[in-house]
Formats: C-alpha cells, structure tokens, sequence
C-alpha cells in the first residue's frame, strides 16, 4: 500500500509541477521545479522516502525517453551533424574521463584513481530534455540544438561504458586500453544492431500479424509500441551490449517501420498522443526523484561536515564548484578546438571569416547540463572491493557528483537566457522545404479528388452531376486555400447526405494521397523527420476528424 501512495504522489507531483510553471509569477524552467518539489517531498515530517535503486531507475526510466527521442530527432540532421555529435558524444567524453579524473583524485586524495575516473565518466553524459526544459522551444539555433540533442543521445552511452571499465578497474586493479577500445566498439555496435533488429521485428509483426485496419481498435499495437525501448533495452543488456544505444536505435528506425508511418491513422494518433503523456509523466519522475534524493545526499554530507567545522563545510561545497569549473573549461576548450578546425576546414574550402563564434562557443558549453543518468550511474558505484573493504572515496564522488548536478542547472538557469538574449535565429531553415512539401502535398491530393470524381461522376444524371462537381470544388478548394473555410450551402436532405459521402470519399483519398507524397519526399531526403512528422501530424489529425464525425 505504501509504495501504491508513494506512486501516486509522485504523478500529483508531475501535474503539480506542470500548473505551478504556469501559474506562478516567476517564468521558471520545469525542470527547476520539478526538483524543488522533490525537494520538498524529502522533508522530513512529510515521511516520504524513495530508495533510488539503480538499476531499477536504468530499466524504468531511460530506455523509454531515450527510445521516443531517438524517434524524434531529425535524422537528416543528425546525420548531416555527424561529426560534431560524435566528436562531443565520443571525443569529449573520454578525454573528460582521462583529464577530469586526474583532476578529481589530485583535488581529493581520497578519491582513488579508479574512482576518479568512474566520477569523470558519470559526469560526462549531457542531459538534453533539461536543457529543453531549461531554455524553452526554439530559443536555441536548429542546428545547435540537433548537435545538443544528438551528443546527449549517445553520450549516454559512452559515459556509462567508461564507468563500466573503471569500475572494472577499482575493483580488480587492472586496465586495458587495448581491451578496453575493441570492447567498446562490439558493446556499441552490437547495442545499435540488437535495436535496431528489435524494432524491425515489431514493425513485421504489426503489419503482418496484426494488420489494423481503420475500423479496428489500436490499442494492442500502441501497447506493442510501448514496450520496444524495454525490449531493445534488456535484449542488448542481456548480450553485455549497450542497452541505452539499442534504445536509441530502436526509436531511429520506429522511423522507417512500415507501422509508424503506414498503419491506421487512430494507431499513429493515438500513439503521438499516449508518447507525449509518457514523456511529461517520466521526464517529471526523474527530476522529482533528483529532488527527493539531493536532501539526504547533499544536506546529510553538509550537516556532518558541520558538526567537524565550518572550514569543512567550505571545502565540499569547494569541490563542488572546482570540479563543475573544470568540466565547463575542458568543455569549451574541445568546443572552440572543434570550431577552430571547422573554420580552418572551411578557409581552405574559400570560405571566409569562418571563426569561431565566441557566443556559440560559451552556450554549447553552459548548455552541457547533467542530469538523472549522472546521478544513477554515481550510485551504482559498488560499496566495497572484492575484499570486503569499502570502496575509498565512494561517498565523496556521490556528493560532488549530486553537487555538480544541480549547479551546472542552476548555471544554466542564469546564464543562458542571458547568453540567449538578442541572438537572432535567423530564418526557418526547414521553412522553404515545409512550404514546398505543402505545395506538393496539395497538388497531389488535388489529383486524387479528380480521379474519385471521374469515377464517381460517371454514371449520374445532369442534376447530381453538377452538384458533384461543386462539392469537387469545394474539396479541391481545401487546397488550394488551406487556411479558407468552405461554405455551407442549403440543399435537400437526399442530396446532402450523397453529397456528404461523395465528400467523404474524396477528402479520404486526397489525405492519403498527401500522406503519400510526404513520405516520397522524406525517402528521397527532400524534407526531414521534423517536418515529416509535423505535416503528417496535421493530416493525421485532418483525417481522424473525418472519421469521427462519420462514426
């Protein structure tokens, strides 16, 4: 019973947080508040305490919210982004290991060089969906936001897989380079492979063995399309792959399954809207279970440090603010390297003034926050070595890695609407290629109404006729003028309802045609993902509209 009330005022919590960013007269970032609820729920006389587990955390939380924004993510983008995404996701994270972690065991001594390697590996991965929630939509240049997004995908992994070999290393004393680079190529690799196989196996069952037609009910298959990022997730695990990138690979490819874009439009619907919950409610979860676990982790630490003096109290606090300075310095250190040899790639290619922008430099940096992978990958350090001795300076990595969690939040909370200030985002870059996909999608759906009045129109009488080819007119006028409104006209009640199933049947085929010609032109890279997913979910929308008021 007490788990079910634990439960229950976890999501009174999510909604909470939700109404009181609207609500109250201070514009701040949900996640902020998410945390501070948290905060409060860990008070003392309230009686609530969350165990954070781990591993249950790992397999509850991350693979759904990693698998729906490896869903979302432009892939023309990301691919086109590459190199960046992979020099921040791989690059940065295992020279911040190495840098760091030296860093950290020559700031504290007690800290073994294992552990301080395990610190740097868990304080490597970026959380993205903070940033969002942070620094509000569209506020950040596309481009730099598909490289934030793309480096906090995968970073995910490559930070984990690090502390995975160093705990390896405090435990039993030896490391490998060698072993350590081949098994994190066939971890990777074989983690992409397994998602990507899972996810294709649910996209041949769906259409094969299931096969909805519009009239059926979805439900099993949006049930099915739940379970993917689990099952991608504990099939890699269960190889000793990665789990976190099968999760990732099973959401790219939810692109490309015949059932995400091919199935009934009430499963695609009803799927958008049943992710969009499940994001909301386990974004909220995280960050509240980051606030109920910051009391007892920092607060106890600060209290016993207290009580041996003041001096000490400073010096945490101290370790917290040199280890979160040294991560931003080898951040944007790597950040400007990299631009700094775009630009010189660039110069060579006849492109001038191509430096470095100081401003882009800063707010890729700042924006590296850390969130709840960080923290659950701290806590899942061992209590003790083989031996039975307890791990040196396990306890001091868990404080400066909770420490660093919520000030490079708080950090970015300030300084990057600051940053943000004035920064002109220029124009839509998928602004062109959306409007020549309407064009192409109406034109397309303009021919398919003609094709349904050719043939329906062949066999009526003079009078039905014309009045058909009025309501031609009028669908076709749809697209022509997307934003118009038709105009009802007085007729019989015999030749209205005809009238109404002729419309019915027209508009039907039209939306299909444009849904058609939308995915033609996201196969042929003319539009990406985001302006696919957008333009279908107006027709998906449309179209369930349409059957609903038939129904």
């Amino acid at each position: 019973m007490d788990i079910v009330l634990t439960v229950l005022i976890l999501l009174l919590a999510v909604a909470a947080s939700g109404i009181l960013t609207r609500t109250l007269p201070v514009k701040l970032p949900l996640p902020l508040v998410q945390i501070a609820i948290g905060a409060l729920l860990a008070w003392p006389k309230l009686g609530l305490h969350v165990t954070f587990n781990p591993e249950i955390f790992m397999v509850l939380f991350i693979p759904p919210l990693l698998f729906a924004d490896g869903w979302r993510i432009p892939k023309r983008e990301f691919f086109m982004a590459r190199r960046a995404i992979l020099m921040l996701a791989l690059g940065l994270v295992f020279v911040t290991v190495l840098v760091v972690g030296y860093f950290a065991h020559a700031l504290v001594p007690s800290i073994s060089l294992p552990v301080a390697f395990a610190l740097a590996a868990v304080l490597s991965p970026t959380d993205a969906v903070a940033l969002s929630g942070i620094v509000g939509k569209n506020r950040i240049p596309g481009r730099l936001m598909h490289i934030l997004e793309g480096e906090a995908l995968m970073n995910d992994a490559s930070g984990l897989v690090a502390l995975k070999f160093a705990i390896a290393a405090a435990l039993t004393g030896v490391f490998s380079l060698r072993d350590a680079s081949i098994s994190f190529v066939i971890i990777a690799v074989g983690g992409l492979a397994v998602g990507a196989a899972v996810s294709a196996l649910f996209s041949f069952v769906s259409t094969r063995l299931l096969g909805l037609a519009e009239s059926d009910d979805p439900s099993p298959g949006v049930v099915m399309t739940l379970l993917i990022p689990f099952a991608a997730y504990l099939s890699a695990e269960h190889f000793e792959l990665s789990g976190i990138l099968a999760a990732v690979s099973a959401g790219m490819m939810m692109n490309y399954a015949n059932v995400a874009n091919a199935g009934s439009v009430a499963s695609r619907v009803r799927a958008n809207i049943t992710w969009t919950m499940i994001e909301f409610v386990f974004n909220g979860m995280v960050f509240i279970l980051l606030g109920l676990q910051f009391p007892h982790i920092l607060g106890r630490a600060l209290l016993d440090a207290h009580e041996i003096s003041d001096a000490r109290v400073g010096l945490l606090i101290g370790y917290i603010v040199a280890m979160t300075a040294a991560l931003y310095a080898m951040r944007f250190v790597w950040v400007w390297l990299l631009r700094w040899f775009s630009s010189r790639s660039a110069a060579k290619h006849g492109v001038t003034n191509a430096v470095p922008g100081w401003r882009m430099v800063t707010v890729t940096t700042v924006a590296g926050v850390r969130g709840a992978v960080t923290l659950a990958g701290v806590l899942s350090l061992p209590v003790s070595l083989p031996d039975g001795a307890p791990l040196p300076g396990r306890d001091q990595a868990i404080f400066i890695a909770s420490g660093v969690i919520l000030l490079s939040l708080l950090v970015a909370v300030v300084t990057l609407p600051v940053l943000l200030r004035g920064w002109r985002r220029g124009k839509d870059p998928h602004a062109a290629e959306e409007a020549h996909a309407r064009t192409l999608a109406a034109q397309a759906a303009i021919r398919a109404v003609d094709q349904v009045h050719n043939t329906e129109c062949a066999n009526l009488d003079e009078s039905a006729s014309a009045y058909a080819a009025d309501v031609t007119a009028r669908v076709m006028d749809v697209y022509r003028r997307r934003l118009a409104t038709l105009e009802e006209e007085q007729a019989p009640r015999e030749l209205a309802r005809r009238a109404d199933a002729l419309e019915f049947r027209m508009k039907l085929a039209a939306m299909r045609a444009e849904r058609k010609a939308l995915l033609a032109l996201r196969s042929s890279q003319t539009i990406n993902d985001e302006t696919l997913n957008k333009l279908m979910r107006e027709v998906d929308l449309s179209e369930t509209a349409l059957t609903a008021r038939r129904g």
